[in-house]
């Protein structure tokens, strides 16, 4: 690829508490799904990068994980482990906040980005939902009390209000370099990957509030069979009570989960997919270590050392 003087690329992570929007709006400012979303908190389990570029500018957004402030599980260690990592080395920040809606755990991330240099954005998501917007002004001016925010911006992802402003503002902070990626690449990750990702976002958005968190999806086997890709995936889960919720009543959960991913497949594949799914136990793989490294939960390609 060839370089231009006019040329910016830089890493853009975008942080905040687990179910405040992180994924839905990186999907908006890509303009195409990248991050699976749902209304469960801690949805995103991997930092993902998703590029886009405008003319001469490239910004590399990656989406992270809620950070939790007292993670349980080492599922939940190794979540925040993702986050610490991804924010390391970036050119810039976008922490998001909810309108009206500040946490312990949200006090816990400004502890967490007070000790990074870089600029950062705050991005206060969910204005959409305020009915009396004269309570903004005293809540964004608190926030501009609490860090030195570089600006913030009023936003709502889902509706994509105020996103265009937010996104100028983005590109005008990238520093000067080189392009890292093709000006079409839009993602680093894999069709197997996301194909994984598909499967438990359906799992996740017709489950209930606890089945969800216990399962993890591996894909066994992704190869294409002339026009079409095959596709066999194992879901598992920590208990045989919780195999039988996901399978449903005669199999058919299980079924409508692989009929909504396979289609989200075919979309984002632009072929025709061949899915197959089962459903095994492997008790309390959450919380084991080595449990998790076999299921696939590394970092950089190595294995993650995740503190008690």
């Amino acid at each position: 690829m060839s370089a231009s003087p006019d040329d910016h690329c830089g890493y853009v992570a975008i942080v905040g508490r687990p179910n405040v929007g992180k994924s839905t709006l990186l999907n908006r400012l890509i303009g195409q799904k990248i991050s699976i979303t749902s209304r469960k908190p801690q949805t995103t389990r991997y930092p993902i990068l998703a590029i886009k570029t405008v003319g001469r500018r490239q910004a590399i957004y990656v989406d992270t994980p809620g950070l939790q402030k007292s993670p349980r599980r080492a599922i939940n260690r190794f979540m925040n482990r993702e986050v610490y990592n991804a924010i390391e080395g970036v050119d810039l920040i976008v922490m998001m906040v909810e309108a009206l809606f500040w946490t312990e755990e949200d006090d816990f991330l400004v502890a967490q980005l007070d000790k990074h240099p870089v600029p950062i954005i705050l991005a206060v998501n969910k204005v959409d939902k305020l009915k009396d917007k004269s309570k903004l002004l005293p809540y964004l001016d608190k926030f501009g009390q609490m860090m030195a925010y570089i600006d913030v911006f009023p936003i709502s992802a889902r509706k994509g209000d105020n996103l265009e402003s937010l996104e100028q503002r983005i590109l005008s902070l990238l520093p000067h370099g080189p392009l890292c990626y093709a000006v079409d690449q839009m993602t680093d990750r894999s069709q197997r990957f996301f194909a994984a990702e598909l499967i438990r976002e359906k799992l996740m958005r017709m489950l209930g509030a606890e089945v969800p968190y216990h399962l993890s999806v591996v894909i066994d086997e992704f190869s294409h069979q002339g026009a079409v890709v095959q596709i066999m995936a194992t879901i598992w889960v920590e208990r045989p009570g919780q195999k039988a919720i996901v399978i449903g009543k005669n199999g058919r959960l299980l079924k409508e989960v692989g009929e909504q991913a396979r289609k989200d497949m075919e979309k984002m594949f632009g072929s025709k997919v061949f899915l197959r799914t089962w459903v095994k136990v492997k008790e309390k793989w959450s919380n084991d270590i080595r449990a998790l490294q076999e299921l696939g939960y590394h970092m950089q390609g190595r294995v993650v050392d995740i503190p008690e």
